[in-house]
């Protein structure tokens, strides 16, 4: 596996200084993104839209975030996502129910998994599903659904193959919550 260190601020481009002090220098994610400027750069409209202005809600976005970093195999998006559902007012034990059985979650939640566990095997919204979600969401809210999980896929994809540290206040926040240390590398664990 290549691994594509985080950018420190020593070596930050100029090219995109005012990124630095915004998204973009707060996590090591995107600090492995700054080895490709251009791919930052219009990373920066879309990550905007889907975090900060999308018509789902705070909680309803983290539940899908969770989800998707969860069956993406992505342990940074999962701890990250973990203390950011938290931060949103989502008791633990309804976060750790994100990573179950639809069974087990609240039928909010299990709407907004269900979801997500479509597009990832099936590559699309049934019919049915698609109701369901334009009932609860509205329209803008089933678009962003998809796109939020569309955004964060290819983030998983990305922490997957680069594998940067779980940034160390996530880290210990993780641990504090959930009672042991957030996983460094590779796909969650279950528990």
């Amino acid at each position: 596996m290549t691994r594509l260190p985080p950018i420190s601020d020593k070596d930050w481009p100029r090219a995109i200084e005012d990124l630095r002090d915004g998204f973009a220098g707060a996590l090591n994610v995107y600090r492995v993104m700054v080895h490709h400027l251009p791919l930052l750069r219009a990373w920066s409209d879309l990550r905007e839209h889907v975090v900060r202005r999308s018509a789902l809600s705070p909680a309803q976005s983290e539940v899908v975030i969770l989800r998707t970093g969860w069956r993406r195999g992505s342990t940074y998006e999962w701890a990250h996502h973990v203390v950011r559902a938290l931060d949103c007012g989502l008791p633990r034990d309804r976060i750790l129910t994100v990573k179950g059985a639809l069974e087990g979650m609240e039928p909010a939640d299990r709407l907004l998994a269900g979801a997500v566990d479509e597009l990832i095997d099936n590559n699309r919204l049934s019919d049915r599903l698609q109701q369901s979600l334009v009932e609860t969401l509205g329209i803008p809210g089933m678009m962003d659904l998809i796109a939020t999980v569309g955004f964060y896929t290819t983030l998983a994809y990305l922490l997957n193959s680069f594998d940067p540290p779980v940034d160390a206040a996530i880290a210990d926040r993780y641990r504090q919550v959930i009672g042991r240390q957030a996983p460094a590398t590779g796909p969650p664990k279950a528990g």
